[in-house]
């Protein structure tokens, strides 16, 4: 069984977005996650394998802390891997 990767986006607030990346590092199926200003510029990407570590966790949270202070507004852009549904489409029970 393969994955496919899934992309969403989340719009939240300055004082949200450390703890929605929080949420979202805890989450087992998140792959990447990009924090994006309203005008689509990127201004970090972690990718979560990466980040679940402990001992990095806490600047990158750090760090997102900090860039919040700039704007008010934020999309952040979940990559998720998700199971790819068998072929002839019956889904799994």
């Amino acid at each position: 069984m393969g994955f496919e990767s899934i992309v969403e986006e989340v719009h939240v607030l300055a004082g949200d977005l450390v703890d929605k990346v929080r949420d979202l590092i805890h989450e087992g199926n998140v792959q990447r996650i990009v924090v994006k200003d309203e005008h689509g510029n990127t201004f970090v990407e972690i990718p979560v394998a990466v980040a679940a570590v402990g001992a990095i966790l806490a600047p990158l949270l750090a760090a997102v802390g900090a860039i919040s202070a700039l704007v008010a507004k934020f999309t952040i852009v979940v990559v998720r891997s998700e199971p790819k549904p068998p072929a002839g489409g019956q889904p799994v029970p």
